[in-house]
């Protein structure tokens, strides 16, 4: 991020030059009630010049836990830089977030209609406008995210493989895991991507619930990528990671050999050998008990946190192979 930064940057339409505090509406439609549906878009400017960091969540409106995490990064005055700008848009699908769902009304997923058009579809416009009036003079994203229903996923950082510049920055946030993921076509990734934008993808938690300990791994994180650019109000202390971050290169799921009542044995980020138990399957009339053991060495990085399962439901994935 070695360059000239720019004195006065466009969001939405609005000239912001050094020094500025401002909230701008992204205004993007109506309610049926011809209510305004706005998502605020909260802007702070230093005023010596620096980078332009976007915290982004919400992008389904049922993963409340990144809309926790940058909802702290405002209440703490954490998004007040020493040097340069932090955008925070803490829930960009706010139609999903109202009604506790996960796509837009129109029924589709956000993060599968990017980069969007100016005439298309209510997600699509979105998108548009989100990568037209926004991202272009942003220097670097943090999405965050959670796993699906009941899916409590550990704390990562998911990045592209060959990107070295992508690679030390996960290093730097320091959350539990880092893992190599494929680029997903038209999601917001790869269109930041697209663009050579540098973005990571956080996941963390379950969706409609909020962890504490995946919100603290993600403000702490914020907080070191912060100060890795000289950006952190000096008044806010940051701390190295307990841990190096591990890098993932493979994971498989363990999947439901039976139906029934499920009750998992074994916590997230453990690290797990072949036959240990990892949970149990049992019928509601105390006949049947099937034990589920893990056939692979590894991490426990998502555990089903579902009482009731079917046969071939994802139970828990697994890393399989570690990078080096």
């Amino acid at each position: 991020m070695t360059k000239n930064y720019k004195k006065i940057i466009s969001i939405l339409g609005h000239d912001i030059p050094l020094g500025t505090s401002k909230e701008i509406n992204f205004n993007i439609a109506k309610l049926h009630t011809a209510t305004s549906i706005e998502v605020p878009v909260i802007i702070e400017r230093s005023k010596k010049p620096g980078p332009t960091i976007l915290f982004t969540a919400g992008i389904h409106g049922d993963e409340i836990n990144g809309v926790d995490i940058v909802r702290q990064i405002i209440a703490k005055n954490i998004n007040k830089p020493k040097r340069g700008t932090i955008i925070c848009m803490p829930i960009l699908n706010v139609f999903g977030f109202l009604n506790s769902s996960r796509s837009f009304p129109d029924g589709r997923d956000l993060n599968r209609v990017f980069p969007g058009y100016a005439n298309g579809s209510l997600a699509s416009r979105v998108a548009n406008r989100l990568m037209t009036d926004i991202i272009p003079d942003v220097d670097l994203v943090i999405d965050f995210h959670t796993g699906g229903a009941s899916r409590f996923n550990a704390a990562q950082i998911r990045i592209g493989k060959d990107k070295p510049q992508l690679e030390t920055l996960a290093s730097v946030f320091g959350a539990p895991f880092t893992l190599y993921s494929n680029i997903i076509g038209k999601s917001f990734r790869n269109a930041c991507y697209q663009l050579d934008k540098p973005i990571l993808l956080f996941e963390g938690g379950k969706s409609f619930f909020v962890d504490d300990t995946i919100s603290k791994i993600g403000i702490e994180g914020i907080k070191r990528i912060l100060n890795h650019f000289d950006m952190l109000n000096a008044k806010k202390k940051v701390s190295p990671p307990k841990e190096p971050t591990v890098f993932v290169d493979e994971s498989k799921w363990v999947r439901a050999k039976h139906s029934g009542m499920f009750k998992s044995k074994i916590s997230i980020n453990t690290k797990v050998k072949v036959n240990d138990v990892l949970g149990q399957i049992t019928d509601p009339y105390g006949k049947e008990h099937y034990e589920v053991k893990s056939k692979i060495d590894g991490y426990i990085i998502n555990v089903n946190e579902a009482s009731l399962v079917y046969q071939g439901d994802a139970l828990f994935h697994i890393t399989t192979k570690l990078k080096g």
